[in-house]
């Protein structure tokens, strides 16, 4: 598995930052090769990307969700990966959305893509996007507040 951590701050108060995070069918606004998320239910997302010409479908199931604080998903088939997105009040008007992600390369592009940084660089860019979108609105264009207990360890 490979690991990448990405931060980024905006200036937006956190409930702002973290309502637009949960309107996951705005992504394809600022996230590279996303081509469309459909919201299947509260915690299902079916993702549809295009990335080096390669398309992909798959679902995701959101594990963790806690209003203001946090996010985490991962995949329920297609390309193994899971992560969670954080929201960390820096003061008023200030948040700082750090992104942490696990992905297992399939492909030889995909393995000799991760290991130049490639993946990494796409995640800083969407970060960065994601900033300039929310910083520009001014406000969310949506929100989901509801609560996501993850199971159990065991």
């Amino acid at each position: 598995m490979t690991t990448i951590e990405k931060s980024v701050d905006v200036h937006v108060p956190v409930s702002t930052a973290y309502n637009q995070w949960t309107q996951f069918e705005s992504f394809p606004a600022f996230m590279d090769g996303v081509e469309k998320i459909d919201q299947v239910t509260p915690t299902r997302t079916h993702w549809t990307t295009k990335i080096g010409g390669v398309v992909r479908k798959f679902d995701a199931e959101i594990t963790e969700q806690h209003a203001d604080e946090r996010v985490a998903w991962t995949t329920v088939d297609g390309p193994p990966q899971g992560g969670v997105v954080t929201f960390h009040r820096l003061d008023n008007d200030t948040t700082r959305v750090h992104l942490q992600m696990e992905y297992d390369p399939e492909t030889f592009t995909e393995k000799a893509g991760a290991a130049l940084g490639v993946v990494g660089h796409r995640i800083e860019g969407d970060l960065k996007r994601f900033k300039e979108f929310i910083e520009n609105r001014g406000t969310e264009t949506g929100a989901w507040r509801g609560d996501v207990t993850p199971p159990p360890q065991v």
